[in-house]
């Protein structure tokens, strides 16, 4: 028996080509996960080793309460830490954040770490943090550092003036060195390194640290010298060991990858299970093609596990060769997936592919178990044909009984995934996992009634064809022939496209309702931020409000209060002109409160109101940060909103109570609206500072989470391409085998005249009426499974409402048209090829 299955493999090699292609898909998405993972594991393994091995003790000071800023050390700590015994060296680091714009003034970095410090050399003048690839060491207040990447994004060479901006207005700096980073700079942002005194004039305090890192002799204990430097450093300071750092370092890369891993995984997964489809298809094809030829053998003798086990060998040898191949193209699939990361800018460190043999051994177990699951089921039928029905007919059709049980189980599956979907989605448990359980039986049952199904909805479409002629009526007949078939092929698309169109809900929902809040709560044109996170200086707002596009303006300046036992943040802004700048919608009060009552009301929005308590018209006490005292009167209290601030009150009321005067942020409107050309305007007002941050509405929208869903669904779109791309060759798959199986009926067909044009047709009249059908169950399922999810998600997203994308539905339906033309391509040439005198003496 297994040298009858070696010989089917060998005899059957161009039908079973494109199942391996099925599964050497699925198989090269795990392995290339695999890779992946354990490259970038081990990248941050060696990073660590290179970038901590000189680090034998880390000390943080305590962050200081009192004036909320980060705890430092000075220069007398460190010289008292260099004379303990057995250490080699001490630095001492400075760290904070940098804005750098490229030559042509365009801002690098975006979101990504922006991030300043300083170069401290040691004994021999260089600094191991930050080795130097080209010029030297900054010695001045107008010289600085750039990383490679930095530079090379910015267009900086050494002796080149570079612009930047720590907390203030643009500086102007000399480059008079490139150093090389281990860190994340390279993968988006910035890393600008000044002298030691410059570093600290700027970023902290003159003569200050806010880190110090100990180099141990050669013999010494780390966790010695780690009791001895807590002697010396501030009280409650953190301090590591190198041995703890690199563990901690190593555990949170772990933990990183593992999720990422998990992710890809389930893709993979879901490239697999498309994959049974078409495996399931081939064997059943193949089997019921050799009805005879095992009748015969079973005639002469093999018993009924023996036919089984012949095809499941048969299946195991086509695993083994998938399993080979797809581990070759999953190293392929890992070196993208990599380059894809890198891309988009997140940050994870580059090493050599790392293919451990656990991974060769996934791959083959995969490529094995996933065929040899898929082509049971045939075999077990194949036994189960007696010998005598299987020399007297080719073709045996599946008893009703079989398929009534079928349609009945799936009905049933249906009815428990939908009122599952239904309940959880009601439940109001916002981002509930417990959904994907009856998601999953839902699908599950669509597939098991999908044989039932595709009579129907291809006869429905069959009108629409006959104005293609005889071509036309013949393929609804072609692709009803067979509805296990062709509902299995189409259940392979299905599954991909349903997860798709979920997605798409989904994500034009949430970004819609985004977009939709941000226009309807900010009228102004632009909001003006900095970089990092920290306050703008009053002359930013001056400077807008004398400018001649600028139509009105107000600057948002917040301090810490005391009321009651409780700290509150209020901001203040300017009465006159807030109203032309954002619209609050109102549960009580407006905002002409805001220009009443002598300066004395505070406007809340809802949450705040539920925290504290308070109601309209309520009188809370404060305190504020300079010890001085007021009442305030709760003059409004609106929805809460994450374009709004929490608290809004009159600034003039507020900014006498100022330590310090700067802005969290300016609104503005312009005589030329939120376009390009008025956000340049704004942009030259303000020197083109790389620190300074200019948005509109639909950026604001984008920073608030519409530009991670799109990312994040882009991410997904590509990974589930691998389930769509293993559907269609499923597609090719089955029209192929089916073109096989009718020789002798095209070949009739043909000769009493239907031209070869017709037969191409027909063939792809049948593929575009499977590919159609999978899609039209898709897109149904996914709308629901969308509307589903966006229940879910509908209590963290504010004003969301579910969208119908019809356009990208529309596109996805013409997709699955051009799928069902090219996956009928090659079957059709196939077709109108076959010889007629030896097509009417085929079997």
């Amino acid at each position: 028996m297994f040298r009858t299955a070696l010989r089917n493999v060998l005899a059957h090699k161009a039908r079973l080509l494109m199942t391996m292609l099925a599964v050497l898909l699925g198989v090269a998405f795990v392995v290339g996960t695999l890779v992946f993972t354990d490259t970038v594991g081990n990248a941050y393994k060696e990073r660590f080793l290179t970038t901590l091995r000189s680090i034998s003790v880390q000390a943080t000071p305590p962050f200081d309460e009192k004036t909320g800023e980060p705890g430092t050390v000075g220069e007398d700590t460190l010289r008292s830490l260099r004379r303990l015994p057995g250490v080699a060296s001490v630095t001492g680091s400075v760290e904070g954040f940098a804005a750098v714009a490229a030559k042509d003034g365009h801002p690098l970095g975006g979101d990504h770490s922006t991030a300043a410090g300083n170069y401290f050399p040691q004994a021999d003048g260089k600094d191991d943090r930050h080795p130097l690839t080209a010029g030297r060491a900054p010695t001045g207040p107008d010289e600085v550092l750039l990383d490679t990447s930095t530079a090379d994004r910015g267009g900086y060479e050494v002796g080149d003036t570079v612009r930047l901006a720590v907390d203030g207005p643009v500086l102007h700096k000399k480059l008079v060195g490139i150093v090389r980073t281990d860190d994340t700079y390279g993968s988006g942002g910035t890393l600008v390194l000044f002298d030691d005194t410059t570093a600290q004039q700027l970023l902290l305090k003159p003569g200050q640290y806010d880190g110090i890192t100990l180099e141990a002799d050669r013999g010494t204990s780390e966790e010695r010298l780690a009791a001895e430097a807590r002697e010396l450093l501030p009280k409650d300071s953190e301090i590591s060991t190198g041995a703890q750092l690199r563990e901690r370092e190593r555990a949170d890369a772990a933990e990183g990858t593992r999720g990422l891993s998990q992710v890809l995984l389930v893709f993979a997964a879901i490239a697999l299970f498309v994959g049974v489809f078409v495996i399931g298809n081939t064997f059943t094809m193949l089997v019921t093609q050799r009805s005879q030829e095992m009748a015969l053998m079973r005639a002469v003798g093999a018993e009924r596990r023996q036919v089984t086990r012949s095809v499941l060998v048969e299946a195991g040898l086509l695993g083994l060769c998938a399993g080979a191949v797809g581990f070759l193209l999953g190293i392929g699939v890992a070196m993208g997936i990599r380059q894809l990361f890198a891309s988009s800018g997140t940050g994870l460190p580059d090493g050599p592919l790392v293919i451990s043999p656990g991974t060769v051994l996934i791959a083959f177990l995969v490529g094995v178990v996933v065929t040899m699951l898929a082509a049971y089921l045939p075999a077990r039928r194949a036994a189960a044909v007696p010998p005598v029905a299987a020399m007297s007919a080719v073709h045996t059709p599946p008893p009703a009984r079989g398929l009534r049980r079928r349609n009945a189980i799936g009905v049933a599956l249906i009815a428990i995934g939908v009122l599952g979907v239904v309940f959880t989605a009601s439940s109001g448990e916002s981002g509930s996992t417990i959904v994907l359980l009856p998601a999953a039986l839902l699908l599950i049952g669509i597939i098991v009634v999908t044989p039932a199904l595709s009579g129907p909805a291809i006869a429905l479409a069959s009108p629409l064809l006959r104005r293609f002629g005889v071509p036309g009526t013949l393929a609804p007949r072609n692709a009803r022939r067979n509805p296990r078939r062709t509902a299995s092929t189409a259940s392979a698309l299905m599954i991909g496209l349903s997860l798709v169109t979920g997605l798409t809900v989904v994500a034009v929902s949430a970004t819609t309702a985004l977009h939709q809040r941000a226009e309807n709560t900010v009228r102004a044109d632009f909001e003006i931020t900095s970089k990092n996170g920290g306050g703008l200086p009053a002359s930013v707002h001056r400077t807008l409000a004398k400018s001649a596009d600028v139509t009105s303006s107000s600057p948002r300046r917040q301090s810490a209060v005391r009321i009651g036992g409780d700290e509150v943040t209020l901001t203040g802004v300017d009465p006159r002109t807030i109203g032309d700048l954002l619209d609050p919608g109102f549960v009580s009060g407006s905002l002409a409160a805001l220009g009443a009552g002598g300066g004395k009301d505070l406007l809340i929005d809802t949450s705040t109101a539920d925290i504290y308590g308070w109601t309209m018209g309520q009188r809370v006490p404060v305190v504020y940060d300079d010890g001085g005292r007021a009442t305030l009167r709760i003059g409004g209290i609106y929805h809460d909103d994450e374009f709004l601030p929490p608290t809004m009150m009159p600034l003039a009321t507020l900014q006498p109570h100022l330590k310090e005067i700067e802005d969290a942020s300016v609104l503005v409107r312009t005589k030329a609206g939120d376009g390009e050309t008025a956000r340049h305007s704004l942009e030259r007002a303000l020197d083109q500072n790389p620190l300074i941050r200019v948005r509109n509405t639909d950026d604001l929208a984008e920073a608030a989470g519409g530009e991670s869903i799109t990312l994040l669904v882009n991410v997904l779109y590509g990974l589930l391409a691998m389930a769509v791309v293993i559907a269609v060759l499923g597609v090719v798959n089955t029209l192929a085998m089916s073109v096989f199986e009718r020789t002798r009926e095209i070949g009739m067909l043909r000769a009493v005249g239907l031209q070869p044009e017709q037969t191409k047709r027909m063939i792809r009249l049948e593929s575009v009426l499977i590919s159609l059908f999978g899609a039209v169950l898709g897109i149904g399922a996914g709308i629901f499974l969308g509307w589903a999810a966006g229940r879910l998600a509908s209590d963290s997203i504010q004003g969301y409402e579910m969208v119908i994308p019809w356009g990208r539905i529309a596109v996805a339906l013409a997709g699955a048209v051009l799928v069902g033309v090219v996956a009928g391509l090659w079957p059709a040439r196939r077709a109108t090829r076959l010889n007629i005198l030896t097509a009417l003496k085929a079997d």
